[in-house]
């Protein structure tokens, strides 16, 4: 690459480079937990990225970590989109936490399909979230869905097992909950902008 294009791509907005006065600004979507937006760049879940909730087992409040966001995109008139969830999502419950109902839609599909389904919805930038659960996939298959939230603009959330954490990943953020004796905890693994590794990545949450 010669020595004007490298400038060309240095000046555009996107790029950080160490020397500079401040990092990018990141678009976010406040998660509705002050204690995790503190943590997070830009204060929130990133939009136009993919982020992952690794869980230790069902049942922890996984997806009530989300229902403030996807209740504020649902207020925006942005659509929410499920795909293959391994339960029904219980709709008196959404409503409660003020998610409007017309506006979610559900996709079942198979373990072929709901990433195919899941890069589609992303991509389309017709939906101001879409939700996912992987029980097995590759850092390809993450990339993909990594790119297609950038493409949209959309909020990507993916469900996966904890042992998911040993792997390599290009989500934008990796959150880890998990249970201590009755207790819901969330560990900020990964996030785009990098870690404040000043403060503690580890907090109580009451789902």
């Amino acid at each position: 690459m010669s020595a004007v294009g490298l400038n060309e791509v240095l000046r555009h907005p996107g790029v950080w480079r160490r020397s500079s006065a401040s990092a990018p600004v990141l678009r976010t979507q406040a998660t509705g937990c002050a204690q995790l937006d503190s943590l997070l760049p830009g204060g929130g879940w990133p939009l136009g990225a993919l982020s992952e909730i690794l869980f230790t087992q069902d049942g922890l409040g996984e997806l009530s970590l989300l229902m403030p966001a996807l209740a504020a995109l649902t207020r925006q008139r942005r659509r929410i989109v499920f795909v293959a969830p391994p339960y029904i999502p219980y709709a008196p419950a959404l409503q409660a936490q003020g998610v409007d109902l017309s506006l979610v839609t559900q996709i079942q599909a198979d373990d072929g399909d709901s990433s195919w389904s899941t890069e589609q919805c992303l991509r389309s930038g017709g939906c101001g979230a879409v939700l996912c659960w992987l029980f097995k996939s590759d850092y390809a298959q993450l990339r993909r869905l990594q790119l297609a939230a950038e493409t949209g603009g959309s909020l990507g959330f993916v469900f996966r097992p904890a042992a998911a954490a040993h792997n390599p990943s290009p989500s934008g953020l990796r959150l880890l909950v998990d249970s201590d004796n009755e207790t819901t905890h969330i560990e900020v693994l990964k996030c785009r902008g990098g870690l404040d590794t000043r403060r503690d990545t580890r907090l109580r949450w009451n789902s």
